[in-house]
């Protein structure tokens, strides 16, 4: 245990928390699940940073970070999508979902074939995770059906273009492979 994992196990137990306060009847909870789901964001960027720098890396943490991820997007993108009762929200959500459901398959089968390196995180998906994290964060915060709320999912909007756009890239990158293994 070492603290970049502490806190990528701290970011999973926060999702449970994020969702009491979303639902909890009191006058700022959209404000507190926001800065909740914005530290966990932060935690993302951090953990991944502090292992780099102080030699940290380890199997464990490489395997947990992106499950902390993928949990903490979809559970808040879950709570969105209850939340607005739109399809609006539910389309950009479930291609979101969608995307990183299909890239955690394709890396893990890529790992089995030695291949990992050609499906490593792009400049692309960096900017999507930036996206998204800010659209989530902003229509945690905004009311359902209001203005900053509109707003917020043009943001994911551009977050589920660049998701798709990011998923293109990584299977033409694992095209080859794809082909050989048939």
């Amino acid at each position: 245990m070492n603290l970049p994992i502490a806190l990528t196990l701290l970011r999973i137990l926060v999702i449970p928390l994020l969702v009491l306060i979303y639902y909890l009847p009191f006058e700022s909870r959209y404000l507190i699940a926001a800065v909740l789901f914005a530290a966990a964001a932060i935690t993302d960027w951090l953990d991944g940073y502090l292992a780099r720098r102080w030699d940290q890396m380890t199997a464990f943490g490489a395997f947990l970070d992106p499950v902390a991820d993928k949990l903490m997007v979809a559970v808040a993108l879950g709570l969105l999508i209850e939340a607005h009762a739109h399809w609006l929200m539910t389309l950009p959500a479930l291609i979101i979902i969608g995307r990183e459901i299909v890239i955690s398959a394709l890396r893990e089968w890529m790992a089995e074939l030695g291949e990992r390196a050609s499906v490593a995180v792009s400049w692309i998906g960096k900017v999507k995770t930036t996206f998204q994290m800010l659209a989530i964060i902003l229509l945690l915060y905004f009311p359902p059906a209001t203005l900053g709320a509109y707003l917020s999912l043009v943001l994911l909007y551009a977050a589920a273009g660049l998701t798709l756009w990011s998923m293109y890239q990584y299977l033409r990158a694992a095209t080859p492979h794809l082909r050989k293994a048939d």
